[in-house]
């Protein structure tokens, strides 16, 4: 039976093309960025403050997924695949030393819900764009995404309260 837990737990590894395959789509977004950010310097001039408004907003869109790519290569990998080693690396992220799925989980809703807020401030700002269904949709989209969040995290609190008080309880 000791070749079993080994195959399984070697298992974990084919999770990294997953993580590698995030890094390339970060790479996109990098591009994606570049290329807006010189759109938007190019042609400065001609927008109005609406425009350069909406266009930073996307700017602002483009580095919250990043971030979020970010959270879910450097947690993911950390959490599901194996250790970083970057204990007192100088750029060792400040949440890696506490990360576990739980916090993860919170972490990306919290992410999700940033994101979704530019949309419907970008919705917002420029409503003329989108039917009011479609408003309507992006509402109740971020109002999930911030109850989803809220459950999450009410459950995530329990369980972290829980497993405390049976370890203490053990001791």
């Amino acid at each position: 039976m000791r070749l079993l837990p080994s195959l399984i737990f070697c298992s974990r590894w084919l999770q990294l093309p997953l993580y590698l395959g995030l890094i390339l789509a970060q790479a996109i977004y990098v591009f994606l960025f570049l290329k807006e950010l010189w759109n938007l310097l190019s042609h400065a001039a001609l927008l109005t403050e609406t425009n350069v408004m909406l266009v930073v907003l996307g700017l602002i869109d483009v580095v919250m997924i990043s971030n979020l790519l970010i959270m879910v290569i450097i947690g993911g990998y950390e959490t599901f695949v194996s250790r970083l080693g970057l204990e007192g690396h100088p750029d060792e992220p400040e949440w890696l030393d506490h990360v576990n799925a739980g916090v993860l989980k919170v972490k990306l809703s919290m992410a999700l819900i940033s994101i979704s807020s530019i949309h419907l401030l970008k919705t917002f700002i420029d409503p003329d764009q989108h039917s009011s269904q479609a408003v309507m949709w992006q509402v109740l989209i971020h109002i999930t995404f911030l109850l989803s969040a809220l459950v999450m995290a009410w459950v995530d609190r329990l369980t972290s309260h829980t497993s405390h008080t049976s370890i203490q309880s053990t001791l």
